[in-house]
């Protein structure tokens, strides 16, 4: 377990304290963005063997029940969290690597982006969130916790770095895009507009989704509801 808990710091460690940081600029500064994404990736990746790997050896200590209502709410938000990761992937997003406002654009956000701005972030989060819930052991409470602590803390950070470099369209997206998905909407800084969105994106969401039920034995062991 002990192996678990430093690959979960280490992971979320190496996003938040340096992807997300003005350590990020001093690197860059030093070998190159490009330099530095390679870096980046392939300590990313690493990371993600490590905790992956942790995670199966670390042994099974319950919590709590995980089973009935859990693993319904599960089944019901992946959903939701799959249309987010497919629209932050096949739509334009300022908030995402190599991305930027346009400051001319007549309309700063469109799309998922008028739900969220982070829609990457919290699609992770709710299927990290919703997993540690169903599973209800001290493991999969530190593995997939530390998946949430990513998406919604790294999310956070980014705004801040963001914010602080202050680049042409940033404060006028901000105002414009909320962090909490519909907050914007509810407060009338912006609209919903379903059209945007896509059945595109829609019907890449739903095969996804469909695709990690079907698998869900053949890739994580286990099958997506019981």
């Amino acid at each position: 377990m002990t192996d678990l808990f430093v690959a979960a710091l280490f992971f979320v460690g190496t996003h938040i304290g340096i992807g997300t940081t003005p350590l990020r600029a001093e690197v860059i500064a030093r070998i190159g963005e490009g330099w530095y994404r390679l870096l980046f990736s392939l300590v990313s990746v690493a990371a993600i063997i490590w905790l992956v790997m942790a995670y199966r050896a670390a042994p099974l200590i319950p919590l709590w029940y995980g089973g009935g209502f859990f693993n319904v709410l599960a089944l019901l938000v992946m959903p939701f969290a799959s249309l987010l990761l497919v629209a932050a992937l096949i739509q334009p997003n300022p908030t995402a690597i190599g991305q930027q406002p346009d400051p001319d654009a007549p309309e700063p956000a469109r799309g998922m982006l008028r739900i969220t701005r982070h829609p990457m972030m919290w699609g992770v989060g709710l299927w990290a969130v919703t997993h540690m819930l169903a599973n209800g052991d001290l493991a999969s409470v530190v593995f997939f916790g530390a998946f949430a602590v990513l998406a919604f803390g790294g999310a956070a950070a980014l705004d801040h770095r963001l914010t602080r470099q202050n680049r042409p369209g940033w404060g006028i997206f901000v105002q414009r895009t909320s962090f909490v998905p519909f907050a914007a909407i509810l407060e009338g800084r912006q609209q919903f507009v379903p059209s945007e969105i896509g059945w595109k994106a829609v019907a890449l969401a739903a095969a996804l989704y469909v695709f990690l039920l079907v698998a869900h034995p053949w890739l994580f062991g286990v099958p997506a509801w019981s």
